[in-house]
């Protein structure tokens, strides 16, 4: 290919590997795809034939640090949250899982003789953890000497090999230990349904009060007494239409639409009285539902209570879809920008609730530079503190660690003053997505050619097995130290131990429920982290176990 320029050809290609990555990555083999990370599989493939074109690391790490960044800003809530209700079993957990497969790969390292930055590797692709890999290589780019080049094309050539072995080996262990230890998937989420939302369809039913001890029980009480987990949305009561309240009070006759998951509104509905055929929703007359987009900074990180908004318009908030779920809204439910809310009231206060949420696509492709980039040097900055571990061993959480680490805690404060650190949902996965594509297009081409050789030598079919080994062995250790001794039911120890979204589709596919998600949700940035600690630390530690 003729170009006035190395850099020319090398983004051509590094697009080229991302397309055709993307493409094959979207491919479902039994429901299930490696999906974006393929970009490092076809960028291998290219530098294998082309080992002449090399990608500036600049594009790595600026796609490292956008992608971290990213996730810390996604991962920020859930994560002090699971600090909060399961923080010290999470953090156990966490520990254990990576020391067992930090433990196993050193072992095979020791016996096959992996040098440290291919096992280190090896560790990374054992638990798909992209940030682990980029740590890794920035760390050696950092502290790496004379064989920065040589060491970094080992890591990722371990890191390539053990990958897919990686998420086939924790499948394989999750459905033999659900077999072996007889889970019944749907009693764990019946008992877990207080905690977590079980993930069914949110419906809407009209139901007719009948004579009994709620006759003249305020909502409020009614609520409280039942535990009620639903929206009551339209009352009509003598042929007159109005939206139920806190103070209101039930009376025979009267007719309620209510809004939530299935087993819970038939729960409701036995309470209240009979299900009716006639569906309030339908009725335009007065109040009109309406889904509106919050796109006003003003509101974003506010919860649904502090706007007040029931002294001012006669008005119910009804459900909120973020990403593709959707969830009830409760008082204590805090906006995101991108939320798309449902929204119940008069024709004119609508035209007024627009205004308080924005409700603006155009508005929600604009992202605030001003935060976004503070944000990022705070995280570059933060990555570049160097801490020395016992041994003398140096460590620093690098361009992977520490725009992480700030996304993190600037998404848990989510505002400061006037500026919103956090990011409309849609606006975040794009550079979630673009960041992960330079990051590993730019990997894989630029060690494309020792992947091919290694592969082709006999260290690769050992790499190969031991990583199969420890994926195996591993995740049936840390499932029954998960089960048995830290008595996490194993609906959602099964998400938490999902190293990859396929890991965790084939968990939801066996659970046929959701309950792994949020499993998944709860430690995913703890094992974030952790991944890319323990991996620098193995990097660091083999070479003084292997003297």
């Amino acid at each position: 290919m003729h170009s006035t320029s190395g850099s020319e050809e090398a983004l051509f290609y590094l697009f080229l590997a991302a397309a055709f990555g993307s493409f094959l990555g979207n491919l479902k083999i039994r429901g299930n795809s490696l999906g974006v990370a393929t970009v490092l599989f076809v960028g291998l493939a290219i530098g294998a034939a082309r080992p002449e074109v090399k990608i500036p690391d600049v594009l790595k790490l600026l796609g490292l640090a956008i992608f971290v960044y990213s996730i810390g800003l996604s991962s920020g809530q859930a994560f002090f949250r699971s600090m909060k209700s399961r923080g010290a079993t999470n953090m156990l957990l966490a520990f254990l899982a990576l020391s067992i497969l930090s433990l196993g790969v050193g072992v095979t390292a020791i016996i096959f003789g992996f040098d440290s930055s291919g096992a280190a590797g090896l560790l990374a692709g054992i638990t798909t953890n992209t940030p682990a890999l980029a740590g890794l290589l920035d760390a050696i780019q950092t502290r790496g000497g004379a064989d920065v080049e040589a060491m970094s094309n080992s890591a990722v050539v371990g890191y390539s090999i053990s990958y897919p072995v990686g998420i086939i080996g924790l499948m394989v262990a999750v459905a033999l230990m659900r077999r072996l230890l007889r889970i019944d998937y749907a009693a764990e989420a019946r008992a877990l349904g207080n905690e977590f939302p079980s993930g069914q369809p949110i419906v809407n039913h009209t139901v007719q009060v009948m004579e009994g001890k709620i006759t003249g029980m305020t909502l409020r009480d009614f609520i409280k007494l039942n535990s009620c987990h639903l929206i009551f949305g339209r009352l009509r009561r003598n042929g007159e239409n109005s939206l139920c309240h806190y103070d209101m009070t039930f009376q025979p006759g009267d007719l309620v639409s209510i809004t939530g998951e299935t087993p819970e509104v038939e729960r409701v509905e036995k309470l209240l009285g009979q299900t009716m055929e006639q569906d309030l929703s339908d009725d335009h007359s007065v109040f009109l539902m309406r889904r509106i987009v919050v796109s006003n900074p003003k509101v974003a990180g506010k919860t649904i209570a502090s706007l007040n908004l029931a002294e001012q318009y006669q008005v119910v908030l009804t459900r909120l879809r973020r990403g593709d779920v959707d969830t009830l809204i409760y008082p204590n439910t805090v906006l995101e920008l991108g939320d798309r809310i449902r929204v119940l009231a008069r024709e004119n206060d609508l035209k007024d609730l627009e205004k308080v949420f924005g409700d603006s696509y155009e508005h929600l492709s604009h992202i605030d530079l001003l935060s976004f980039g503070l944000g990022m040097g705070l995280g570059i900055l933060l990555g570049s503190v160097e801490m020395t571990l016992p041994g003398g061993i140096v460590f620093s959480l690098g361009f992977a660690g520490g725009p992480l680490v700030a996304g993190l805690i600037l998404s848990f404060l989510r505002r400061s003053g006037p500026i919103l650190w956090t990011l409309p949902y849609s606006a975040n996965l794009t550079l979630r997505q673009i960041g992960l594509m330079l990051m590993l297009a730019a990997i894989g081409i630029n060690s494309g050619a020792t992947f091919l050789a290694t592969m082709l030598s006999p260290v690769g079919p050992l790499m190969l097995c031991s990583g199969a080994m420890v994926s195996l062995l591993g995740g049936i250790g840390i499932l029954l130290i998960g089960y048995k001794i830290l008595k996490i039911p194993f609906v959602l120890l099964s998400g938490m131990v999902s190293h990859h979204p396929a890991n965790l589709d084939f968990a939801n596919n066996l659970a046929d429920n959701k309950m792994p998600t949020y499993g998944y949700a709860l430690v995913y940035p703890l094992l974030l982290i952790g991944k890319i600690v323990f991996v620098q630390m193995l990097w660091q530690f083999l070479p003084l176990v292997m003297r």
